[in-house]
């Protein structure tokens, strides 16, 4: 995932470089270094709230600048990479711990400032099976403050705990034909915890101006994710409103084009580890019940890593072929 090699603007000085860098967070969500795309995806956020878009950019100032103050290695900082998990965390606490409230904005800025030390020691960790850290610092964090914010009157922003048991599935199956095409765009949406159709179309705006293969790898990673999800007999709300598919979309652009080069043989693995994360997304959202905590990105990193460390035993994934073409300007590179 390293800076973009399409990204030819704000270049000129060191200011400028350092809002690039800013901006390529909230890009880093969807694997890709560009700070266009992270702009749109700002921009889209705020199209839902304002304070979404204030949240997630700020998480994404407080990870880099904390990362900065700490000297990571330049060139994570540059490309976003001590950005996204800050990202998401701030946005995450804006949605379910009430963005008005004071006391989110202040756990929102510690959480994203503790996230660059928990992201250095999951890179650091990961780094000797030589697999990438992905949203993991994130989901960390995420679940243990969600989890636990019941127990602080001045954190949770509910009377009640949401603490559950897991139930059976129930009520019709079937969509209608009206909440497929929504359904395809809340996909996207829900990668950022938004079911706003629209927001979703934004935000696949954002990975086509990065890059056409990303864009199409998301589709197919929506459509494979809702296809998933009807076969195996979810509930038509649950398939509706993004949150069975939205995993599915991060793990299609992470192995076709991102950690794996794009080929017709890493479309389709892409598009078995979406469905895999589909399926494994329930199992999540189970699991954390019981303490009222949420399935977040555990599916997407549970799923990715996997299928990439599988990957090294098949040398049709990972062997390059001689005839195939470079990598597209915006592609993001893997990396630890």
């Amino acid at each position: 995932m390293r800076r973009s090699g399409g990204v030819r603007w704000w270049r000129g000085g060191r200011g400028a470089g350092s809002g690039a860098s800013l901006l390529r967070g909230p890009a880093q969500v969807m694997l890709l270094a560009d700070a266009r795309t992270g702009a749109v995806f700002c921009l889209a956020l705020c199209a839902a709230d304002w304070r979404y878009g204030a949240y997630a950019l700020g998480g994404a100032a407080v990870g880099t600048g904390t990362a900065r103050l700490l000297h990571v290695a330049p060139d994570r900082v540059e490309s976003g990479l001590e950005g996204f998990n800050s990202c998401l965390l701030a946005l995450c606490f804006a949605v379910f711990l009430d963005a008005g409230r004071l006391s989110t904005v202040l756990l929102a800025a510690v959480g994203c400032a503790v996230s660059a030390v928990v992201t250095a020691a999951v890179v650091r960790l990961l780094r000797v099976w030589h697999l990438p850290p992905l949203t993991l610092p994130y989901c960390l964090l995420a679940s243990a403050v969600t989890v636990a914010a019941p127990a602080f009157r001045r954190i949770w922003p509910h009377d009640g705990s949401l603490a559950a048991l897991p139930r059976a599935a129930s009520g019709p199956t079937e969509p209608h034909l009206g909440d497929l095409g929504p359904a395809f765009f809340r996909n996207v949406s829900q990668v950022f915890f938004l079911d706003e159709w629209y927001v979703g179309a934004l935000l696949l705006a954002g990975l086509f101006l990065a890059s056409r293969r990303a864009g199409l790898t998301a589709c197919a990673g929506s459509a494979a994710g809702t296809l998933t999800a009807w076969a195996l007999g979810a509930p038509a709300a649950r398939i509706a409103d993004g949150t069975l598919g939205c995993n599915a979309v991060l793990v299609a652009l992470a192995l076709c084009g991102v950690f794996l080069a794009a080929t017709p043989a890493t479309l389709l693995y892409a598009l078995l580890g979406a469905a895999t994360a589909t399926a494994v997304t329930p199992a999540a959202a189970h699991l954390f019940a019981p303490s009222g905590g949420h399935a977040f990105t555990w599916p997407f990193v549970l799923t990715t890593l996997g299928f990439l460390a599988a990957a090294r035993s098949f040398p049709r994934l990972t062997t390059r072929s001689p005839a195939a073409p470079a990598p597209r300007p915006g592609t993001p590179a893997p990396t630890s």
